[in-house]
């Protein structure tokens, strides 16, 4: 009797068990997952969902509360739409990430979901969120950068002919999107938030980041976060952003590039047009390291060479810019390290800021600290003289700019 009812108990929990664990149901081409609810964690019901429906199918999260406690691996799709109706949220268990987000290959930088292929839809519909529940992340590092194993949001990786749309991304813990060696990849009416709601910064958690990637564009975004807007890294490659509007971010970064010591880097062929910047650091900026090695990455490096040229931010609008809305800097080394400003061979060309209107809150319209083994050629300003600046006159300071175009430098470095 007692065997009888020990049996029956297990048998009733067991079908709880069953119950509560999220799950994938699939009819034709098409996998619909339901979450199993709190405390359960969904990511092998979604993992079963890419495998099945991946290729030439449909898989639809429902307007629910999605548990992410694992890393999860979706790539090599073909054809296949993703409706994303409810929330991905992903779980706290910081030690559990540490160890096991997917690496990148690329600093330290990993992340806790990879998706990616050919011919890919995936869709928000202006609601559907992933939240990186980043406030832990911000506590737990207490402002230190680049923490090994913290994980970005989402990686779109190896993807091409793809269009991710109507999205929403909030507090990211680290990146929160990086597209990583995909070509022809739109990303539409997206909208990240990663501020901190306490004295910890967020920071790392750029909007976007572009890796060994071509042809991508960014459209429709609306941007507020604790470090770069969007960052354009090592060989990016015909990049266009339009139609955005940032908040409380640094602006639209190129780099960093040059932290590896003899590799050749570059970032080409971008246009950052018809942007609203309200409360950033700067409008566009350039970042690299510079030509001696201080260090190992991810904090650390430098002594890399490559180029970046033909780069464009134009019309812009800026609102309390509360640095200078134009910055390039060759000088960036092992944090605390100083010196070798004048090192790089990392060379910048044709680059051009403007029309820009508005104000910002500091007398500095610009800073171009060039370095002296590879002055920057080719630096134009065109219909700068709109910006409000605080202050008399709009200061404009450089080292080793070889061509300005359309100004005139107004003190040293």
């Amino acid at each position: 009797m007692l065997v009888t009812r020990l049996l029956q108990c297990s048998l009733v929990a067991s079908f709880w068990g069953l119950a509560s664990a999220g799950h994938m149901n699939r009819m034709g081409s098409k996998c619909v997952i339901t979450p199993g609810g709190e405390g359960v964690d969904d990511s092998q019901a979604i993992v079963d969902a890419f495998g099945q429906c991946g290729h030439n199918g449909h898989i639809e999260f429902q307007n629910a509360t999605y548990h992410i406690e694992r890393a999860m691996n979706t790539t090599g799709l073909v054809n296949c739409t993703v409706d994303i109706k409810g929330t991905l949220l992903w779980g706290t268990d910081i030690q559990y990430w540490l160890k096991n987000s997917l690496p990148l290959g690329y600093q330290n930088q990993s992340s806790a979901w990879f998706l990616g292929g050919t011919g890919l839809r995936v869709r928000g519909f202006g609601y559907g969120t992933i939240d990186g529940n980043g406030q832990i992340w911000y506590d737990y590092t207490k402002g230190v950068s680049n923490l090994p194993g913290k994980p970005h949001s989402l990686t779109i990786w190896k993807t091409k002919n793809s269009v991710f749309e109507g999205l929403r991304f909030v507090k990211s813990q680290m990146w929160t999107m990086t597209i990583a060696h995909s070509e022809d990849v739109l990303l539409e009416n997206i909208f990240v938030s990663s501020r901190s709601s306490n004295g910890y910064p967020a920071r790392n958690t750029d909007g976007a980041d572009t890796l060994a990637s071509n042809r991508i564009t960014f459209r429709g975004w609306e941007i507020d976060n604790g470090d770069d807007s969007i960052a354009l890294k090592a060989n990016s490659t015909n990049i266009l952003m339009e139609n955005m509007v940032l908040r409380g971010g640094l602006g639209i970064a190129m780099g960093s590039i040059g932290q590896y010591n003899g590799v050749y880097e570059y970032i080409e062929n971008v246009v950052a047009r018809n942007i609203t910047c309200i409360g950033t650091r700067y409008a566009g900026y350039i970042k690299t390291w510079t030509g001696i090695q201080q260090s190992y990455p991810p904090n650390g490096g430098g002594g890399g060479t490559g180029v970046v040229r033909n780069i464009t931010w134009k019309d812009f609008h800026l609102i309390d810019v509360y640095q200078q809305p134009v910055q390039l800097t060759q000088c960036t080394s092992f944090s605390g390290a100083t010196g070798g400003c004048d090192t790089s061979t990392l060379q910048i060309s044709d680059v051009t800021w403007g029309p820009m209107t508005g104000n910002i809150t500091y007398n500095i319209l610009a800073r171009l600290q060039c370095s002296g083994a590879a002055p920057c050629q080719n630096v134009r300003f065109d219909g700068m003289d709109g910006i409000k600046v605080n202050g008399t006159g709009a200061r404009i300071k450089c080292s080793n700019v070889a061509t300005p175009i359309g100004f005139n430098c107004t003190e040293g470095l």
